[in-house]
């Protein structure tokens, strides 16, 4: 795990200034390459192989090719003897020698046999070609500049922003991040600065430069027997972590109290000597206490059943304060999201004792955790029923067992984009609120969301899984992951977003996965079943909660009430409606109507500006 910078042109000094700010990216040591053409920097976190001899930028034994390689890749043994009955010899024992080589023989075609975490960088010198990729799910980020001539790419797009080029604010993408509250790529917050997508590849070659896709998830052919899918989840899981846990470094898990990360340290402890090191997160508040530690207390029940080595970090409302304009520089691009400042701190607290933590990022996406997959799911059952009967249904659903207005849209919904953007989408009557007329663009959102489902799959529940891991998962969850723990040269590990697990999950029925509107992923449940304790397998489905939207009746208002103001950043005046914002705050601080999302993802882009764009 590392950072990675670089460009197409020579510019030593600030090359090493790129350098410099992905320091904490990878602390352990740190390597340069320049050359007609090309500049590259590495800065390293030493996990596999923590010899000189694994050290980047690393290069052929002919000098043709050359790396810059950020990730892991944990089937690197498998490839390597592969390698090695073709003739390749090795002179480490690291995964980049193994990718290196890898490249060297196949070219692109080494792609599909990667399993990990990974964002690389080839230079080839006698084509003169830098080869640029991104892993499967997107778990490690990679943006890059292109102006018709020169390329810049960096691990963090605060890197970018040395060079001399425009930092225009992107309306598009500010449109689409109030609404979906984080931007979707390949967009960024700046106009001139992409993402390069999960699964793609650009390559450059004399002032040309081409992207293509090499991975995506799919709908495949699905099981017709429910127990070989629990067998596939079983056995596909369990590889996943045990591929996961190739470290030179200590490993440990982040602990909550729900099912996916409980399941990681139920089959971690079963293939690990000595106990596991656990780490989760409460919060110092007198306001329900018993409610936002619930997660928290649930975790520490569930080390103590493995006998794990369990850490809980307490975090205050003074600690989130401290953190949040910090976070908005590791960060890079607002991402709104009020347990930001757990994940920051609990990586902070964390890396004393560990460089490795597996996470269980990823498992409601891929098996129907959410309540929106239970309503889809429902929602097409609803409307394959004749017209007539349908009606006479409808009207006993809305109006005796769910009980909510709400709810007529979402049952009228098509599948595919029109119900995403029921379920997804911040309202467009407080849009209208709060953004500028001027600035405003409705219709940005609901193009965004036509793209991801088309053309439509057969079990429409499945594909709206399928378009949260190609958007919401790398975009909000990962970028999350990523920035908030390699903030502090922690790097953290998803099993459940293993590409295997990925595209398995796409062959499982979605009336398999939702159960019931309470508790989802059952069938996932019944796989991991084995591994979880009992407290874990009796409890309903909860999100992690915590105590944020109190905090800013009390403890955060005076914080909160500042960065909302029209003065903490003068240049966003004319973007964002500040008297209607300040209503939106009153409503919430007296009760009269819930306001975290808004005034969190206000927030969070005041922050943002006044970090990147004062």
């Amino acid at each position: 795990m590392c950072g990675i910078n670089g460009f197409t042109f020579s510019d030593p000094v600030c090359l090493r200034e790129m350098h410099k700010l992905t320091h904490h990216r990878g602390p352990d040591d740190e390597g340069f390459f320049e050359a007609p053409g090309i500049s590259l920097a590495h800065n390293r976190l030493s996990i596999i192989d923590l010899s000189d001899s694994a050290r980047q930028p690393m290069h052929s034994a002919d000098n043709r090719f050359t790396i810059v390689f950020n990730g892991e890749i944990y089937n690197y043994k498998e490839i390597r003897s592969e390698l090695e009955t073709l003739g390749e010899k090795f002179s480490t024992k690291s995964d980049t020698e193994v990718l290196l080589k890898a490249f060297i023989k196949w070219g692109q075609g080494c792609l599909p046999k990667l399993n990990g975490i990974f964002a690389f960088a080839v230079w080839d010198k006698e084509e003169k070609k830098i080869t640029l990729v991104r892993d499967q799910i997107g778990v490690k980020p990679l943006y890059y500049f292109w102006d018709g001539k020169k390329l810049i790419f960096s691990s963090e797009i605060k890197s970018i922003l040395l060079h001399d080029i425009p930092r225009d604010l992107d309306y598009e993408s500010f449109n689409l991040y109030f609404r979906f509250l984080y931007v979707p790529g390949p967009r960024t917050m700046f106009k001139y600065i992409k993402k390069l997508q999960p699964g793609h590849v650009a390559t450059y070659t004399r002032e040309n430069f081409e992207i293509q896709k090499w991975w995506e998830i799919k709908e495949g052919s699905y099981f017709s027997n429910r127990e070989d899918a629990v067998s596939e989840i079983r056995r596909s899981t369990k590889e996943a972590v045990s591929r996961q846990l190739v470290s030179d470094r200590p490993l440990g898990v982040f602990l909550s109290g729900g099912i996916d990360s409980t399941s990681i340290l139920g089959i971690m402890s079963e293939m690990t000597n000595g106990p596991v090191k656990t780490f989760s997160v409460g919060y110092e508040t007198d306001i329900q206490p018993e409610r936002f530690n619930a997660d928290s207390n649930l975790a520490k029940k569930s080390a103590e059943y493995f006998g794990a080595e369990h850490h809980t970090f307490m975090l205050s409302p003074q600690d989130a304060i401290d953190s949040l304009q910090t976070i908005a520089w590791h960060m890079d691009e607002p991402v709104s999201n009020h347990i930001q400042s757990s994940t920051y701190l609990l990586a902070k607290y964390a890396k004393p004792h560990i460089t490795v933590a597996l996470g269980g990022d990823g498992g409601d996406e891929l098996f129907g955790g959410y309540s929106r997959y239970w309503y889809s799911n429902f929602i097409d059952q609803i409307q394959s029923i004749p017209l007539p009967a349908r009606n006479a249904i409808f009207s006993l659903i809305i109006g005796k067992i769910l009980g909510r207005s709400k709810h007529v849209e979402k049952f009228t919904s098509a599948p595919g984009a029109e119900r995403a953007a029921v379920f997804l989408q911040e309202k467009e009557d407080v849009m209208n609120t709060i953004l500028s007329k001027d600035i405003n663009q409705p219709k940005n959102a609901m193009n965004h969301l036509s793209a991801l489902y088309s053309p439509p799959w057969q079990d429409p529940t499945n594909q709206m899984m399928a378009s949260d891991i190609k958007t919401w998962i790398p975009d909000e969850s990962l970028v999350r992951t990523d920035k908030l723990t390699m903030a502090h040269a922690l790097e953290e590990r998803v099993p459940l977003l293993d590409p295997n697990v990925v595209s398995l999950s796409a062959r499982i029925p979605s009336k398999w996965k939702v159960g019931s509107r309470r508790q989802g992923k059952q069938i996932f449940i019944d796989a991991m079943r084995p591994y979880l304790p009992p407290h874990v397998l009796d409890q309903e489905k909860r999100g992690w909660f915590s105590p944020t939207a109190k905090w800013i009746r009390g403890p955060l208002l005076p914080f909160v009430r500042e960065v909302l103001s029209p003065d903490f950043e003068p240049k966003t005046k004319d973007l964002l409606n500040f008297p209607q914002i300040q209503c939106v705050l009153d409503d919430h601080v007296n009760l009269r109507k819930y306001g975290l999302n808004t005034i969190w993802s206000i927030l969070t882009f005041q922050l943002w500006y006044k970090t990147f764009k004062s």
